[in-house]
């Protein structure tokens, strides 16, 4: 009898509705904040970039520290909030997101390749420099193929990432040299790293302090801003995923963390991104915080509620995760000046409505919009509008309802990529071929 009252009351207590604070830099969250009040849950989110985003949505407050106590489970959803986290798990309070080691794990690209090998990873070669002659000189006296990192304070300037596509080097030496005044100014310490050809893979999970929790997830994303990988890197223009048991990446690359995470008191999700070919898993670097637009995606894939989940995982406990099989996919539709920084631009398409052909937002995902007179609409200063996600038995299926729910919304100038998922059937032939998708 004890032990059924004691599951009857875990039961109904998983079921209980919870008070969420959200804590960003920057509107991050809010599709996991919508999310989570759908399920009917309370919510509130602070924002330090503070302008009109999730106005409409979610209820936004101006000091997040005087909302703890009102807070069930308060959500760091970025990095640089580790010490604050640490602090309030300190003192009791369930938090899902960064610690201070965590932070320096994505932060600090140098630390976080030495962390990989300490544990057991095999990390590409790589060369830190904070003197461009000594870069340039290494190039010619090494004569190879290397990817040009930015490191320290600018570490996440994807923009500034340069990859070498001539053998010899030659290529880089010449963008590092015809630009070095100005790359001195932007970028006072960069990384240079052993070029690996491949298929770019990421492997995540959900950590719950202790242990890993729930399906291993497997993404591929499309960082730069035309088809085929052409243009500026964004951040992310799309991602297709599906979700398996712990596989030969994940139990080589993010599974060996294990240990280190728990000591660190981590809770959250993250991710290990690799380049694998027929030789080996070569990861590069940590994602130890949600993914955008990559919890978008899982919104789609995941069928448990995530207030439920969240809530387990920020207490220490195992929860068994429920996803759909087959293959997800998310492609962020975007409006000027997106990339890039342009007030002027902004002011343009800052407030224009986003309509939809047919009354469904199935599938449709919130990146900087509001909701006002009655419609959803541009807002803050990024261009970064929506995530229109689609799952299917195969990835095929997944494009097709990914692009189908794109086509039935009505944005002035809207922008998004046309491939995301497409080169699966060749890339699957290669990881089944090299061993990794069984």
């Amino acid at each position: 009898m004890a032990n059924g009252n004691e599951n009857e009351n875990k039961n109904s207590d998983s079921k209980k509705k919870r008070k969420f604070l959200f804590v960003s830099w920057q509107s991050l969250s809010g599709d996991l904040a919508w999310q989570i009040q759908k399920e009917g849950n309370k919510v509130k989110i602070y924002i330090s970039d503070d302008d009109d985003v999730y106005e409409g949505v979610l209820e936004k407050v101006k000091k997040w520290k005087e909302h703890i106590d009102w807070a069930d489970v308060i959500v760091f959803d970025d990095i640089w909030f580790g010490e604050e986290a640490d602090k309030l798990r300190k003192r009791g309070k369930l938090v899902v997101g960064g610690s201070e080691y965590t932070d320096k794990l994505e932060d600090d690209r140098k630390f976080g390749q030495e962390e990989m090998k300490k544990v057991g990873m095999n990390i590409l070669p790589h060369w830190e420099f904070d003197d461009y002659d000594e870069g340039v000189k290494f190039i010619k006296d090494n004569p190879g193929r290397y990817i040009f990192k930015p490191s320290g304070d600018v570490s996440d300037w994807k923009s500034m990432l340069f990859i070498g596509r001539e053998e010899d080097g030659k290529d880089l030496l010449e963008i590092i040299e015809s630009n070095r005044k100005s790359l001195k100014k932007k970028v006072p310490q960069f990384q240079l790293q052993k070029f690996v050809s491949g298929i770019e893979i990421g492997a995540a999970a959900f950590f719950n302090g202790k242990e890993f929790v729930g399906p291993v997830n497997i993404a591929f994303e499309h960082k730069r801003l035309f088809p085929n990988e052409l243009g500026p890197m964004t951040g992310e223009m799309g991602t297709s995923m599906f979700w398996t048991k712990p596989n030969y990446i994940f139990n080589n690359t993010l599974g060996l963390m294990k240990d280190k995470l728990t000591e660190s008191g981590y809770v959250g999700y993250i991710d290990i991104n690799c380049i694998v070919n027929g030789r080996g898993i070569y990861p590069l670097e940590f994602t130890s915080r949600f993914g955008y637009p990559t919890v978008s995606i899982q919104i789609e894939g995941i069928q448990s509620e995530w207030g439920e989940f969240l809530y387990a995982i920020a207490k220490g406990e195992q929860y068994d995760l429920k996803v759909k099989s087959g293959f997800q996919i998310g492609v962020v539709v975007a409006t000027p000046p997106f990339p890039f920084y342009d007030k002027d631009e902004m002011n343009i398409h800052h407030n224009l409505s986003i309509l939809f052909k047919k009354d469904s937002m199935d599938g449709i995902h919130l990146g900087d919009v509001k909701f006002e007179d009655g419609s959803w609409r541009v807002a803050g200063s990024t261009g970064y509008d929506l995530i229109v996600t689609g799952s299917g038995t195969t990835m095929e299926d997944a494009r097709k309802q990914a692009y189908s729910r794109i086509d039935n919304i009505i944005l002035q100038n809207m922008f998004y990529r046309t491939d995301i998922g497409g080169t699966w059937s060749e890339d699957s032939d290669k990881l089944r071929t090299w061993g990794y998708l069984d």
